[in-house]
């Protein structure tokens, strides 16, 4: 049988539901993954909201990234790929015992790299360094602002950037902080009202790249940071997640402002990052996700980038490890592990 966690509609984390049914077969070009680590990213979070840009109707059983091992493959898919341990980004379906994959979205887990740990930079390290290396094109010598630098995708941007020798400014709550200096970031409170001018006092000319997740007005102060050849890259709007109302028209707005600003004739450019963009073309969308999410792979293999694992959760714990990744007290990403109690609560469940 197979476990998974369904999202029923709006609900608190309390809403989540176990259940089970049987084990699908693969079918063409597909392997059936046994689940050892997904993970609770900020897209399940707002999900959960009905607030995600794009999400699939209620039901559905979330989960945008997971690594496990192939226990089945479907025709034209190699058998070999049996027992062998692959990430995989899936945007929907994660949370569960076992997923049904594309055989394409398949990314193997170096030897010496746990489960947990790969989990950590599946979507988040395909974020921070397509981020940085795709859009902003950052290069040695440069600054960098990271909002929320104690995140999943912020601690892996602030680790990716200083590999690649660029200084960084990282935001967080005064709690965070020795945990941002630990990562190489000069930290900042984000809720200093002057947080601008604390920037350009490490940066008088202005920084190279601002990563910014968090959108609403704040995103104002983000562009007008930037150095001359600077570039914003938003990937979020945190900033409206709680807010009742459309999940579309925050959206839309920030998609106005950065085209917008994108074009001003100043030498700035500002860019929304989407990480499904390309995915019609699939065959170049998995190449590329493959290439990126190798590279850091194995700097995690090489012991030059470390996982920050928040929190090892139950996924029968599913509630619990929601309501600590939308806390905003940890650092890393809150993962779940694949449990027995998954398995009985969902057949309780289903009696």
């Amino acid at each position: 049988m197979l476990t998974e966690v369904v999202l029923p509609g709006q609900v608190e984390p309390e809403g989540l539901q176990l259940r089970t049914r049987p084990l699908p077969e693969p079918g063409q070009g597909q392997a059936l993954v046994a689940v050892e680590v997904s993970g609770v990213s900020f897209a399940e979070q707002q999900m959960r909201r009905g607030k995600y840009y794009d999400q699939p109707p209620f039901p559905f059983v979330p989960g945008y990234d997971l690594v496990g091992r192939v226990v089945s493959t479907g025709p034209g898919v190699d058998p070999a790929l049996r027992g062998r341990r692959f990430a995989a980004l899936t945007k929907i379906g994660g949370w569960a015992s076992h997923a049904l994959v594309d055989a394409g979205d398949l990314v193997e887990v170096p030897e010496g790299v746990g489960a947990e740990e790969a989990e950590t930079v599946v979507v988040n390290g395909i974020t921070a360094w397509q981020m940085l290396h795709r859009v902003a094109k950052v290069r040695p010598g440069a600054t960098v602002l990271v909002h929320g630098a104690n995140g999943g995708v912020g601690s892996t941007l602030v680790q990716l950037a200083r590999h690649a020798g660029v200084e960084v400014i990282g935001t967080a709550s005064p709690r965070h902080h020795d945990a941002v200096r630990a990562l190489g970031a000069t930290p900042l409170d984000y809720r200093d009202p002057d947080l601008p001018g604390r920037v350009r006092a490490l940066a008088p000319g202005g920084v190279d790249a601002v990563f910014d997740h968090v959108g609403g007005e704040g995103i104002v102060d983000s562009f007008r940071l930037l150095a001359r050849g600077g570039t914003l890259v938003s990937y979020g709007t945190a900033a409206t997640r709680d807010i009742p109302g459309s999940s579309r028209a925050p959206v839309l707005k920030l998609l106005a402002r950065l085209a917008l600003w994108h074009w001003l004739p100043n030498g700035r450019r500002a860019h929304f990052f989407n990480l499904w963009a390309g995915r019609r073309r699939r065959a170049a969308f998995q190449a590329r996700i493959r290439a990126d999410l190798g590279q850091v792979l194995a700097l995690l293999a090489r012991g030059e980038f470390t996982a920050q694992v928040a929190a090892r959760i139950p996924l029968s714990d599913v509630a619990e490890a929601m309501r600590l990744a939308e806390s905003g007290t940890v650092t890393g990403k809150v993962v779940l592990v694949a449990d027995e109690g998954a398995r009985r609560g969902g057949e309780e469940g289903a009696r």
